[in-house]
Parts: C-alpha cells; structure tokens; sequence
C-alpha cells in the first residue's frame, strides 16, 4: 500500500511542478508584455486570485484540471505564446522548474521550423530547365514582335518622306 501511494504522490508531485513551470513561463510573457495580474485577468474574465495561482503553481486554490487547463489554453493565447508547447507540458513530468529551459525548448523549436526544407535536387533541375526554356521561348516571340514592327514602319517613314 505504501508504495502506491508514493507512485501517486509522486505524480502529484510531477503535475504540480509542470504547473509551475507553466505558471513561470506565463508570468514571465505576461511581465515582458507589461501586463499586471489585473488587466490580464479583466482581459481573460477570470478571477486575478486563479490567474495568480496558475502563475504560482498552487492547486490547491484552482479548480479541476479540465478548467486549469481550458484557462491556460486561453493565457497562452491572449500572450500570443506556443500554445502546443504550454499544452504538451501538462503532460511532462520534471523535479526542478527551470524557466532558461523551457526558453531554450521554445527557440529550438522556431530554429527548427525556419530551417529550409531539403529541395530535390533533379527536380530543381528539370524547374530551372524548363523556366529558361520559356524565358527563351518568350524572348524569341518579344524580339519577333518588335522586329516585325520596326519593318512595318520603314516604308511608313518612306511614304511620308515621299509625299512631303
């Protein structure tokens, strides 16, 4: 018996800290936005007093993870942070709360998604055959065009000469 009751203390223990680094993250784009618990809680409608516990970690002063989670869905949101990231910590489990990691996680993340995409090289090939084809293709009916024109209006400038 014991020892499931320490399994489940320490999954507790495990949701907690997540709520806190969580929390921590929070806080931390809620200041570099200069936003006080007030306005964001006014902005959210929600209570400052839950807002507050979700930034501590304290869940004991939160209602049922279902609702915790839904609020923190929408913070993330109104901070215009990775919502997908912040959802994903609920499920990791860590002993310390870190906010440098979570930092280091995120901009790995946007490194990873900027980083472009390994280009066949045969079809980059075949795309840059073709283009030059067209552009020669465009270019010979251009120079027609104007070729055509120009001698069209010699015997004009001719006949115009002529009758002056």
């Amino acid at each position: 018996m014991k020892e499931i009751k320490s399994v489940s203390e320490n999954n507790n223990k495990g949701e907690n800290s997540s709520l806190k680094r969580i929390g921590n993250f929070i806080k931390e784009a809620r200041l570099s936005r200069n936003q006080s618990i007030g306005e964001l809680a006014s902005d959210l409608k929600i209570g400052a007093h839950q807002l507050e516990a979700i930034e501590e970690g304290n869940e004991e002063k939160l209602p049922e993870k279902v609702f915790v989670k839904a609020m923190v869905r929408r913070i993330s949101q109104k901070l215009k942070l990775d919502t997908e990231f912040i959802m994903n910590e609920f499920k990791t489990e860590r002993k310390e709360v870190k906010i440098e990691e979570i930092v280091e996680e995120v901009s790995k993340k946007k490194d990873n998604s900027r980083q472009p995409k390994n280009l066949n090289p045969v079809g980059f090939l075949i795309f840059i055959l073709i283009s030059g084809f067209l552009g020669l293709i465009a270019s010979s009916l251009i120079f027609n065009l104007f070729s055509d024109s120009s001698q069209n209006q010699t015997p004009k400038q001719e006949f115009i000469k002529k009758t002056k």
